[in-house]
């Protein structure tokens, strides 16, 4: 198999990672994690939804909670685009693609277009939302964390080649990749818009389903701190994983649940990733099982993650066998 190579020009400009809609059980215990644990903006609030964005972010909104009797889902994850021009030209190709995509009208956003991508995942494309103040120099504000703006979605499917392809076609770039060794055959895959690694990550497993949101923060310090005030608010134990260092990206993080079992990543220390000549960066599958220090994921984070409503999930032609923290504390490193 071919490694996919963005389109150029792109079919439409897709500027980053927008925002992410989840449902909820209880949104007062959501509130309590979300803003008095981690830090988020309060945009706005009803007896249904809680909107939430960081301290960088001038939009409206970039998480979503909703209010559900259901399990708790990913509704979808949104996109930017940067004009209305561009939205009526994804709205061609997607009808174009045989992917039928509808204009919905969505609170706080402009003219939203929903569509499914090329292996199930619900998203939504709009070019303008709603503004509020940056909070980036109002300190008296900053807690927890302190989430600055959304950086990526990962996405778990069970074709990551079919997603690679979905994606470069739309002028995503791929700076890394995590391939079988000895081939092309892909794993994960870091596919990005907006000059870092990444908006979008796609990993081969059960899917598709919502792996994680992942939003900056202002240095390590900060992941630290998060560790030890969610701790403080009795979340210690949804930390799922880390305070550590990725392979690919080279980013610092931490892995929490939230009360409803979604995953959130807080990171720092992304590089650039947008000349012409920046080749993709390909990891060996053999090399991920030798961290550079810190201990594997558990095994919740390989295969735990948000449905999405109405997509029931597939399994990917081959499963991994990834080294869990369960079995490097067992002694199996194979």
């Amino acid at each position: 198999m071919a490694i996919p190579r963005a389109a150029y020009p792109a079919p439409f400009n897709t500027t980053r990672a927008s925002h992410v809609v989840l449902t909820v059980q209880d949104l007062g215990a959501s509130r309590a994690f979300y803003v008095d644990a981690l830090g988020f903006a309060v945009s706005d609030e009803d007896a249904g939804t809680l909107y939430l964005r960081g301290m960088e972010e001038a939009c409206h909104h970039s998480l979503v909670l909703k209010r559900a009797k259901e399990a708790p889902m990913c509704e979808r994850v949104g996109l930017r685009v940067y004009t209305e021009d561009d939205l009526e030209k994804a709205k061609a190709y997607f009808d174009r693609a045989n992917l039928p995509a509808q204009w919905v009208e969505v609170p706080h956003q402009g003219r939203t277009l929903q569509v499914s991508d090329a292996v199930g995942t619900p998203l939504e494309f709009c070019a303008t939302m709603e503004t509020r103040p940056r909070l980036v120099v109002q300190f008296p504000q900053h807690k927890g964390a302190c989430p600055l703006r959304i950086d990526h979605m990962q996405i778990l499917c069970p074709d990551v080649q079919k997603a690679c392809e979905f994606y470069s076609a739309l002028g995503f770039r791929l700076s890394e990749f995590i391939a079988v060794d000895n081939s092309d055959e892909l794993l994960f895959v870091f596919l990005q818009r907006k000059g870092n690694p990444h908006d979008i990550v796609f990993a081969n497993a059960a899917g598709p389903r919502f792996h994680h949101a992942a939003f900056s923060v202002p240095d390590a310090a900060h992941i630290l701190k998060a560790c030890d005030i969610a701790g403080s608010f009795g979340y210690g134990g949804n930390l799922e994983f880390g305070p550590g260092r990725h392979g690919p990206g080279h980013a610092l993080f931490g892995y929490f649940r939230d009360p409803d079992g979604h995953r959130i990543e807080v990171f720092n220390t992304h590089y650039q990733m947008m000349d012409i000549e920046n080749e993709p960066v390909r990891w060996n599958l053999s090399y991920m099982r030798n961290r550079p220090w810190g201990f594997p994921p558990r095994r919740t984070w390989f295969e735990e993650a948000s449905r999405f409503p109405g997509v029931a999930p597939r399994e990917p032609a081959k499963k991994g066998n990834p080294l869990t923290l369960e079995r490097f504390l067992a002694g199996d490193g194979t």
